[in-house]
This record gives structure tokens, C-alpha cells and sequence, in this order.
């Protein structure tokens, strides 16, 4: 079952426009000057490490340049409360799986598509600070006659980030594009803070903004699910109250009551994926099988059904931990 981040960045920045808002932000601008953004479409599949979808969600677009070469957009969306000091090799081995993929797809083309990679990040432990290039992670001579002879050897790999932690409230509100892309991008700025509950009153005209469109009852309802389940009361609140200024009082009540029934239903399955979670752990230890602090929270933090009674039965015959992730 995905989480909270997961669902929202996916419905908001899974629609082409969307993305192709954020996507132009980010983009060096004589890069997205050159891109045919009519031609912006979005793959299908993920590569993000299994272990890693709790925290990390990853969209693939397509385009073309103007003259017609083949382009890859590459999104991770970081959703972890700390900076990953590898994410420079991850990034790498993500794209190598991308461009293997797209030979699979395409064995006839004797070139590869360029992949251009992408991280946003909206943790509250502060801004960005991990190395963005390949290259810094290796402990190579920085200075002297040697240092390029060096450096040429290692693998030159480097992605860009759009660090929502550095950005003002100001400046994502002014970005171009459509209103729920912004909005978005402003929750998930100060979605972990205590400041959230009051910024979203001065975010009134924006909500409007995102109602008014054609789709806006959808896109207001994935707003306010995402407010209700990782914000407090106060946040709770201030929602019906930014509701009851840009719609109805009839519909903001039918808003909040579907939203909170979701929920309700959404934490059964939790705790139904907790206790089988907890199952499978508690098999392990009956047997006498290792369970290192970082599987146990790879288990516990499994919320899909299925993968989780694949665990049980494997457990049952097991003899290492590493039996219950064989065709993971």
C-alpha cells in the first residue's frame, strides 16, 4: 500500500502538464528551451529499489527535442526525513536500469536516449547537502598536475534537485503552470512543520484557484486526504475552514466526511498489514533465524497484502532472512 507522499506527488505530478510544470522549473533553461514539451508523455513502470518505496516514488516521462531526438525525464521524488549521502549512486544505478529497458524496447537504435535526472526533496531535517555527482563520492586527488588524470577515470554521473526545504513561499507560489502543481509543492514545503496550519489560510485564493478548474472536485479531494492524513488538528481545522471559504458548506461537509471514511478504512488495512507484518517476524524468531534492526524495518514497514503473505509462507520454510526476498 503506497504511502501518504507516494499517492499525492504520483496524482499531482503523474499528469504530463503537471509535470511538465515542475519539470520547466527545474531544467537548466537553455535544456528546457530546446525540449518539444507538446511531446511530453509519461512511462509506465518504477526502478526505485524495493526496499526503498516507502520513502522514495519515481515517475518516468518521454519527449523529444525540437529536432527530433529522443529525451527521458527521470523524477525521484524523496520523501525520507533525511539526506541520502548515496543518493548520487542510486540516481546512477536508476538510470543504467531506465536506458536498459529502453534497449529492450527499442534493440533496432544504434544510440541511447539522453536521460536527464531529477530529485525533489521535501524533507524537514533541512536543505540538500549530499554530493549530486558520482564522482565526489570517490577519494580522488583534488588538487595538482594529476587531479584530471584522475577524475577521467572516474564515472561522470550527475542529477539535478529542486530542494523545496531552500525555496520561499513566494517563489512557488509565482511559478508558472497549473494551480495544483503549485499547491502541491507549497504543502509539501511546509507539510512537516508546525507552520502549515496557518500558512494554509493565506493559501485560500490558490485553493480556489485548483476548485475552479475543470477537474477541480478531484483534485481539491486528493488535497484534502493527503491534509487530513499526515497533518494535526489544527491542520484538520484550518482544511474545513479553507473548504468552507471556496465551495459550499453542503460539499465541504461531503469532502471531509469521504476523506475521513478513506481513512478510516485506509488505517483497517494498516493494521491488518501490521499484525501479518509482525507474524512474519515472530515465525523467524520461533525458528532461530537472524533478524538484523534494518530487516526487521523493512518487514515492519511493508503495508502490501500480497508481498506480506508471500513472507509468511516463506518463512515458515526459511533458513536465512534472505529466503523471503528470493523474486522480490
Amino acid at each position: 500500500m503506497p504511502g501518504p507522499h507516494d499517492l499525492f506527488a504520483r496524482f499531482t505530478f503523474g499528469q504530463p502538464e503537471r509535470a511538465a510544470a515542475e519539470l520547466r522549473a527545474i531544467l537548466p533553461a537553455e535544456v528546457a528551451s530546446q525540449v518539444d514539451w507538446s511531446s511530453l508523455r509519461r512511462e509506465s513502470g518504477s526502478v526505485v529499489d524495493p526496499e526503498l518505496r516507502e520513502s522514495q516514488s519515481d515517475l518516468l516521462f518521454s519527449a523529444r527535442l525540437h529536432g527530433g531526438q529522443p529525451l527521458l525525464l527521470y523524477l525521484l521524488l524523496e520523501h525520507q526525513s533525511s539526506v541520502d549521502r548515496w543518493m548520487a549512486l542510486r540516481m546512477l544505478r536508476y538510470v543504467v536500469r531506465q536506458l536498459e529497458h529502453w534497449r529492450q524496447e527499442h534493440p533496432e537504435s544504434e544510440v541511447l536516449p539522453l536521460v536527464i535526472p531529477l530529485v525533489m526533496y521535501h524533507g524537514p531535517e533541512g536543505a540538500w547537502t549530499a554530493p549530486r555527482r558520482v564522482e565526489e563520492l570517490f577519494p580522488l586527488p583534488r588538487e595538482g598536475p594529476q587531479a584530471e588524470h584522475w577524475r577521467a577515470l572516474a564515472p561522470r554521473f550527475e542529477y539535478l534537485v529542486d530542494d523545496l526545504t531552500r525555496e520561499r513561499e513566494e517563489a512557488l507560489r509565482a511559478r508558472p503552470g497549473p494551480p495544483l502543481p503549485r499547491l502541491t509543492l507549497l504543502i509539501l514545503r511546509y507539510g512537516r512543520t508546525e507552520e502549515l496550519a496557518w500558512r494554509l489560510e493565506s493559501w485560500k485564493a490558490l485553493f480556489a484557484e485548483v476548485y475552479g478548474e475543470p477537474e477541480g472536485l478531484e483534485n481539491l479531494r486528493a488535497v484534502v486526504r493527503y491534509l487530513m492524513e499526515v497533518g494535526d488538528e489544527a491542520t484538520r481545522q484550518a482544511v474545513k475552514r479553507v473548504l468552507h471559504s471556496v465551495t459550499s458548506e453542503q460539499r465541504t461537509e461531503e469532502l471531509m466526511m469521504t476523506v475521513g471514511e478513506k481513512l478510516i478504512e485506509q488505517g483497517r488495512q494498516q493494521g491488518i498489514a501490521l499484525g501479518r507484518a509482525e507474524s512474519v517476524l515472530r515465525i523467524l524468531t520461533l525458528r532461530g533465524i537472524p533478524v538484523d534492526e534494518s530487516a526487521r524495518k523493512l518487514v515492519l514497514s511493508c503495508t502490501d497484502l500480497a508481498t506480506l503473505g508471500q513472507w509468511f509462507d516463506r518463512a515458515l520454510t526459511a533458513t536465512r532472512f534472505s529466503d523471503l526476498m528470493e523474486s522480490q
